[in-house]
Order: C-alpha cells, then structure tokens, then sequence
C-alpha cells in the first residue's frame, strides 16, 4: 500500500496522521477518489451528559419554582434603620388601641366591624387571615387584591400558588404558617395602602402578632417591609439581613412579593437565599 492510500484509509477511520512540519510543503493533494474500501462501522460518540443546575450549599437541589440556587448571601447582620417618621407617630390612639386584650374570635370580629378608614365601604370583606394561630412562621404581605377581597382569604390567586410553591421549598404546608398583610381591606384599583390606613389597620396586626408569638416574621414586599420597619429604605437593601421587631425583638426577614417574582422571575434566586435565612432562623430556635 502506497502512502497516500494508507494516509486516505487512516483519515476514513479517523486516525490523525502526523507530519514532520518540513514534510508538509512536500504533500501534495490528490483529486483522485480514494479505492473502495470496506470500511469499519464507527460507533457515534458517547451523548453528553445534561447540565444540571447546582445545588444550594445545604447539599439540596434548588426548589421547582426556582430556575437555579444561588450561594447563601452572608451578611446577616441586623442593618441600623433610622425611622423616618417619629416613633410616635405611629402610636394608635386609645381608641383605636383597645384591641389589646381581645383574643382570636373577638379581634375577628372586631375586624369585620371596623370602619375607623373608608376602605370598609369599597370593599367586598376584610380579609382577616389564615393559618396556624400557633405558627413559628408569620407571613406578612401588603393589602388583599381582587381574588382576595372575593375569596376572604390572603395570598390567592397566582401569586398566592408560587408562595405555596415557596413554602413547600422550605418544607412547610400553607396550613402550617399564618398568612396576613398590613390591611384588613382591599384599596380600591388594588393602588398602594396609605399611611393612614395602614396606622388604623395596625393596632389588628400587632394584636395578631401577640397572639401567634411566632418564633420568625417573613415580611414580603414593599408595603410590608417598610411599614413594619417603620422606613423607606427599599426592599433591595432590606433584604438578606435579620431584622428585630418591635420590643419582644422578633427575627424578621425581608424578600420580595411574590406578585413582583412574577413579573422578575430572574429575582428568584434572591428571594431563595431569603427563605433559606429565616429557614436557618426557624431551625436554630426551638419552640
């Protein structure tokens, strides 16, 4: 065999045949087709393997609801806020503070009959919240919206199914966490709450909180966060810390809406570290 034919047959089979690099001036190509050979079956290469998204650090593959976990953020330190508005400013008056010694079916009620804001009038009913009385674990929203006012219940709808997807992440049923917002009473146009109305709705909150005890509050959104850390500071920069609320000095942990999560589904992994910190709060407090 001439060593060009050799030279064809190695190529066929795919064998790369090396050169001297002075060699290679001297080769010429042949146009002629290479002679019939039978050539060997060659087995495809080998699929690759499928990309598959890293695990968080705790060893757990990211939740279903998350495209990819992120590593844990470390700053957990409690972030220094200076209100904006005077503490007391925020008082409730006596009366609207004499809810302090009503207990669950009382504050209910109690609820139901409010009309110290106009929202009562607009709205189909107050959504009072849902869940376990005795919860580690308090879920603070904003305001109840349309699918809210009509089922009397918080977080439904859309955004309601991704925070169950959330709580199903950190291992926990909707019936094993309370749910809440800042307002009893749907805003008209679903618009933002305002600081009056957000200042006759607290004294049920606060009555609320007092009653659950709960070990972690987990404050979604702007509405919440601000209004509970009594501060503009943006969500943004809330976030990824541990918070102390009021004078009992309650781990309480920011992270974004889930409406908003919906709209910047890339927020997610954001939202993931938060979840895993009041997670890792929830665990290392024993009830």
């Amino acid at each position: 065999m001439d060593e060009a034919t050799r030279r064809r047959y190695l190529e066929t089979i795919g064998i790369t045949v090396w050169q001297r690099r002075d060699s290679l001036t001297e080769l010429q190509p042949e146009p002629a087709e290479p002679p019939a050979l039978d050539k060997p079956q060659l087995a495809s290469p080998p699929a690759p393997d499928p990309v598959v998204a890293p695990p968080a650090e705790s060893g757990e593959m990211p939740p279903a609801w998350l495209d990819e976990a992120p590593p844990l953020e470390g700053n957990w330190e409690p972030l220094e806020i200076e209100p904006v508005v005077p503490e007391e400013a925020y008082q409730a008056s006596p009366a609207e503070s004499d809810v302090a010694g009503l207990d669950w079916p009382a504050l209910e009620k109690r609820v139901k009959g409010c009309r110290l804001c106009q929202l009562r009038e607009g709205c189909t009913q107050t959504v009072f919240g849902v869940g376990n009385r005795q919860a580690d674990l308090l879920i603070i929203g904003e305001a109840p919206g349309a699918d809210e006012d009509r089922q009397g219940e918080p977080f439904v709808g859309r955004a309601g199914q991704l925070l169950n997807e959330m709580l199903l992440a950190m291992g926990l049923k909707r019936q094993q966490v309370f749910i809440a917002n800042i307002l009893k009473c749907r805003p008209p146009g679903n618009r933002d709450p305002r600081s009056e109305e957000a200042l006759k709705c607290e004294p049920y909150l606060l009555r609320q909180i007092a009653l659950i005890r709960p070990r972690v509050i987990l404050s979604v959104g702007r509405i919440s966060a601000q209004n509970l850390l009594k501060t503009e500071i943006a969500v943004g920069k809330l976030r990824g810390r541990i918070h102390n609320f009021g004078s009992s000095a309650i781990p309480l942990v920011v992270t974004y809406h889930p409406a908003y999560l919906l709209r910047s589904p890339e927020q997610k992994g954001k939202a993931w570290a938060d979840l895993q910190l009041a997670l890792s709060v929830l665990r290392g407090v024993a009830r």
